[in-house]
This record gives C-alpha cells, sequence and structure tokens, in this order.
C-alpha cells in the first residue's frame, strides 16, 4: 500500500506542478488557444488562474516535501485534501461546461487525490 500510494504521489505531484507552472507563466489566451479543452481558462481573470496556479504548486509540494524531508509529514493528508478540493470544482466546472471527457480525466485526479489523502490519513500515516 505504501509503494503505491508513493507512486500516486508522485505522478500527482508532477501533474500538478506542471499545471500549476503554465497557469502561472503561460498568458491564459496562449493556453486556451493549445486545445479545446483548455478554454476553460477564458472565464476566469489572469489573477485568478494565477492564485489555482499558486495553490497548485504549493499542493504539490505538500504531497511530497514533508515525507521527503522528515519535517511535518503530518501535512501531506491535508495536502492531499486541498488538491482534491480544487478537482472537485475542476470537475463541477467541466459538467457545467458540457465537457464530460475532461469532467472524466479531472474525475479521475479528483479520485487519485482521494486516494492519498485517505491512505495516509487511514491506511499508511506517516505517524504513528
Amino acid at each position: 500500500m505504501n509503494t503505491a500510494l508513493w507512486i500516486i504521489t508522485c505522478l500527482l505531484t508532477a501533474v500538478f506542478l506542471f499545471s500549476g507552472l503554465g497557469k502561472l507563466f503561460v498568458p491564459r489566451e496562449k493556453m486556451a488557444a493549445m486545445a479545446d479543452a483548455a478554454r476553460w481558462v477564458l472565464d476566469f481573470k489572469p489573477g485568478t488562474l494565477k492564485a489555482i496556479g499558486v495553490l497548485e504548486i504549493l499542493g504539490a509540494a505538500g504531497l511530497v516535501l514533508p515525507a521527503v524531508l522528515g519535517i511535518a509529514p503530518i501535512l501531506v493528508p491535508p495536502a492531499a485534501v486541498g488538491l482534491a478540493l480544487i478537482m472537485t470544482g475542476a470537475v463541477i466546472l467541466r459538467v457545467r461546461r458540457g465537457e464530460p471527457k475532461a469532467a472524466l480525466l479531472d474525475g479521475g485526479y479528483l479520485a487519485l487525490t482521494a486516494f492519498v489523502a485517505v491512505g495516509r490519513f487511514a491506511l499508511e500515516p506517516f505517524t504513528g
């Protein structure tokens, strides 16, 4: 279980780090032109997108750094919960926009972040 949680955590960290950096440094018009599934960014102000990006980067860091550094590893499950909340909003947004494929993908990320949260809170916590 611990190995599965680490693998999923590392994958989620990469996804949220990449996504967050994109929201911070890629202009929203350019991001929207990359794919149809990215047009949602035009629904938000640039400052809001940057805030989401910062939260994703902080969440990604919170998934791995506390455990790897051995400093307050109890922060890993709350970081996973925070990312699950972000993904809950993403799923709601996709459903409202009528984007079922993107909603399923975001729902997958939601399920994985929830799995890490439950796994680190109850199944394989870092502290006794």
